[in-house]
This record gives C-alpha cells, structure tokens and sequence, in this order.
C-alpha cells in the first residue's frame, strides 16, 4: 500500500469519525474512488444514498430501528399461507370456508399470494443470473436469514416457493423495451446455461437469494412499480458491497442495509422504470434525448454522424441510464464508477456527461463505422478503464 493510498484512508477515517459528517467535504473526498479498507465504502455510500444519519452519535439507535423494521417487512410479507404448520403436521388454518386457494375474492389473501407469484417468478429469473462472471451470488452467505429458514415459523425459502408453483416464468415478461435492450449480448451465463445451480444444504442460502428478498419486499412495498426487469442489477452491486463489509457487525445486516439503500436510490431513479413517464420531462426518454443534446453541445460531429445513421439513443442509453451502466462494465468497475455517481448531488445529470464521455472516447470508430459496425461497438462498449471515461465526463462538466 503506497504512501499515498494510506494518506487517503486517512483522510476518509477523519471525515467519517466526525460528530455531525460534513457531507459536502466527504462528496468530494468519494468522487475520485472510496477505498475498500476498513468498510470505508460501505459506510460512505450510505452516507450518500441518505440512508445513515449525518450525526454518528445516533447511527446506532438509527440501524437498530431500520433493521428491526426490514425483519417487521419479511414477518408481513414473506408468507405462504400455513405451509410451515401443515409440514409439521398442524391443521391448516387457513383455509377456511370463508379464504381458500380458490376463492375468487380479491382481498383474498390466497389470491394475493397467487398474483405475489406472477412477480416472484420473473424476479427469481433474474436473480439467479445475477452478476455470471463472478461466483459471489451463488455462494452461501456466511448470515443466513434466521426467520425464513426456521421450520418453526410460518415462512419459506422464496426459493421453496418457487420450486412449488406451476406457474410459467415466460407468462410474467416485464421487460420495457426487448431483450437486448435489457441483457447485453456478450454476456456469458456460466458454462451451461441451462443448468439448475446447486442446491445449497439446509440452513443455507446463497447471496442470489437474499437479492430476491430485497427484490419482492420492494415489490409487495410498492406496488404502483412493483418489480421490472433489470431492478436486479442495480440491487447487486449494493449489496454486494454491504455484504463484504470488512466490518463483521455491519456485514450481519447486509440484506436489510441493501432494501433501505436501494429504495433511495430507485426514489430518484423509479421514474425510469414507470413506463407511463417515458415521454414526460421526468421520463426515460427526455433523459436518452438528453444525452444526444449534451452530445450535440459538446462533439456536434459525433451527433450528426448518429444521427445520419439513424442510430436513436434508445437503442443504447435506455440499459446505460435505467442500469446505472451496471451491465457495461464488470462489476469491481461498476462499483468504482458509483462511488463517483453516488458523491454528485446531481448524479443523474453527471450520468448523462458519463454517457457522453464514453461516445466521445470511441468517436473515431464511430466516425468510421457503418450502422452494423456502430451498433455492435454501443451495445458491447469497448474501453474497460472507467478512469478514463470518469476523467473525460470530469472534463465535459466542466467544459472542456
């Protein structure tokens, strides 16, 4: 570790062992890299996501509440009706003459759970194929959630239950815009595609299944957005910082730190997913359009070369902008990239100058190319040093 980097973590464990953070002094600190060390990190994005308190004295109380609050979330939602006491044997107290699976009534709670399902399907989907380059998602968690996987209770593994309804997964496509608007066309979902991952013992999850549960709660909490496809990729990487947390007694409480974060964040960002918005000034579509302005504004050669090949920003920026860019870049470069996003106070606006950055760096090919040749070079972006195109989105901000 150079002199230099020790410095630096200096630098943040000052700013973080304050009394009251100053949020302006550690925005600025976080937007060229957090380090790892220490949870320095995990810390600061939820300091920057709004979720912890600028005050340290009152984090612990603050975390106890939050935390007390996701385990109330799992105890109301994550429920199968009276399956725990049927396999142990005890009657089913649920159904009744008055609700049974097959009462038509929608305040029925069995109908609830059945169109629960519809979502818990596409979610599982989605969440097993989390993250494929990396074993991390599909390796035990060393914190299993104790309440789901007592047989005491009366709740399931969202695992379990999806393994036990007949319901097809290819009824329930949310997806906004295609496929290949959503999944990048050079991934590569492990050696065999096809294939069920391994079954963990019993007692055990892996970390796909808590995103899952951090998923459906979101869901059942807000149902005018419920879950769309690709909400999964930007609960990974948040939780996958949480859940390596060098701090062991905050790694505990990943899942329930990861809800919290992600529900800010989709806070500012849900107005992507909403697909009545698009064509509002608050919609996905006024912030592609806004991508091409900003391009016409600063390479306004690169702008009528796209423009001429007739290549629309939907065909590239709606995955850029509603993922975060978390499915450009490998997911060590996604989490450097946050750290950036996450210390601007207007982030949404820095992305679009990301976006911008990373045509302008690839303006000559552009130029070159061909609409198949430039299609091909946008929907699997060729340069991987994301401190270069922080550095150039830098630069446009401020208006070089």
């Amino acid at each position: 570790m150079s002199g230099s980097y020790k410095s630096r973590i200096q630098e943040f464990n000052a700013a973080l062992t304050e009394e009251k953070i100053n949020l302006k002094a550690l925005r600025e600190l976080c937007f060229n890299g957090i380090p790892f060390e220490g949870g320095i990190r995990a810390q600061c994005w939820k300091l920057l996501l709004n979720y912890l308190p600028l005050e340290r004295a009152v984090w612990d109380s603050f975390l106890k509440k939050q935390r007390e609050l996701y385990t109330l979330f799992l105890k109301e939602m994550i429920i199968q009706p009276g399956i725990a006491k049927a396999n142990l044997g005890f009657s089913r107290e649920d159904v009744t003459l008055h609700d049974h699976p097959l009462n038509p009534n929608p305040d029925s709670r069995w109908n609830s759970y059945f169109k629960d399902n519809e979502i818990l399907l596409q979610i599982d989907k989605d969440v097993r194929r989390l993250c494929p380059d990396i074993s991390f998602f599909q390796s035990p968690t060393e914190h299993p959630c104790k309440l789901i996987l007592d047989p005491q209770n009366d709740y399931e593994t969202l695992r379990s239950r999806v393994e036990q309804t007949t319901l097809k997964a290819q009824t329930v496509n949310r997806n906004r815009r295609g496929v290949t608007n959503v999944s990048p066309p050079a991934r590569v979902h492990g050696p065999n595609p096809s294939s069920e991952y391994e079954v963990l013992p019993p007692g055990s999850e892996a970390h796909w299944e808590v995103v899952e549960r951090v998923l459906f709660v979101y869901a059942k909490l807000n149902p005018g957005i419920a879950y769309v496809q690709g909400m999964n990729e930007v609960v990974g990487p948040l939780y996958y910082t949480f859940a390596t947390d060098p701090n062991r007694e905050w790694k505990e409480h990943a899942e329930a730190d990861t809800f919290f974060c992600f529900t800010n964040l989709m806070s500012e960002n849900r107005d992507n997913f909403i697909q009545t918005l698009d064509d509002s000034h608050c919609g996905i579509t006024f912030r592609m359009e806004s991508v091409y302005s900003t391009l016409k504004e600063k390479d306004a050669e690169l702008y009528h070369k796209l423009q001429e090949q007739n290549i629309k920003p939907q065909y590239f920026t709606f995955r850029w902008l509603t993922l975060l860019l978390s499915q450009e870049f490998l997911l060590p470069d996604v989490i450097r990239i946050w750290d950036t996003l996450f210390s601007n106070q207007d982030r949404f606006d820095f992305l679009i100058l990301v976006c911008c950055a990373m045509l302008i760096l690839i303006r000559d090919q552009l130029l070159r190319g061909d609409f198949t040749a430039n299609m091909r070079l946008l929907q699997d972006y060729p340069i991987s040093d994301v401190h270069t195109i922080l550095r150039r989105a830098t630069e446009l901000q401020d208006g070089a």
